[in-house]
């Protein structure tokens, strides 16, 4: 049977929770609230498990901190026995507007640190992942204030819906395969 690892990359603690670098956090917990299973502390993050049309479902959020992600992803593929196809990154994505999300099997890390330290420790760049469009309205040099800063309020207002949009990409790669979420959600 095949498991599955989704995994929602952001940072730890309160000051970071609401903001567009922890759009992955949101993300899973979007999933994990709409599969009614609930997160509990775990070797390097925070995990859920679930079935899905009989699937195993581990869904993780790290602690490890953006830039050390790997360690975490890397730690739970080989605890669950998962394989890199079954593995499925959610990500912010400064180059995408918001809300708009770009499902790959592959690619570069496109400069995002989270992604870098998985390829890193994975010696690989061939997984699934979720990128979600954060925009970048932000002057040159404020990348960072960007990122770590808070949703506006109309985005606030756009999340709950572009989350559930998410959680069921995320189901649609579990039941369905990349193929088909890729045609189904891509762009949208």
């Amino acid at each position: 049977m095949q498991k599955y690892l989704i995994v929602g990359l952001g940072n730890i603690g309160e000051k970071y929770r609401y903001t567009r670098h922890n759009i992955g956090f949101l993300a899973v917990d979007e999933l994990v609230r709409k599969m009614d299973a609930k997160f509990g502390s775990s070797n390097f993050g925070e995990i859920a498990q679930f079935k899905y049309k009989a699937r195993p479902v581990t869904v993780l959020k790290p602690n490890t901190y953006m830039n050390l992600s790997g360690d975490a992803v890397r730690f739970w593929m080989q605890k669950e026995g998962i394989s890199i196809e079954n593995v499925f990154v959610i990500t912010d994505d400064l180059n995408l507007p918001f809300g708009t999300i770009r499902i790959r099997g592959k690619g570069s890390d496109g400069g995002h640190n989270g992604l870098k330290d998985i390829q890193n420790k994975l010696q690989n760049q061939n997984y699934p992942r979720l990128r979600f469009g954060v925009g970048n309205e932000f002057e040159q040099g404020r990348q960072v204030d960007y990122v770590l800063g808070v949703w506006s309020e109309d985005e606030v207002e756009k999340l709950p819906e572009r989350l559930n949009f998410v959680a069921d990409a995320v189901l649609s790669f579990i039941f369905s395969g990349l193929n088909n979420t890729m045609n189904n959600f891509n762009g949208k």
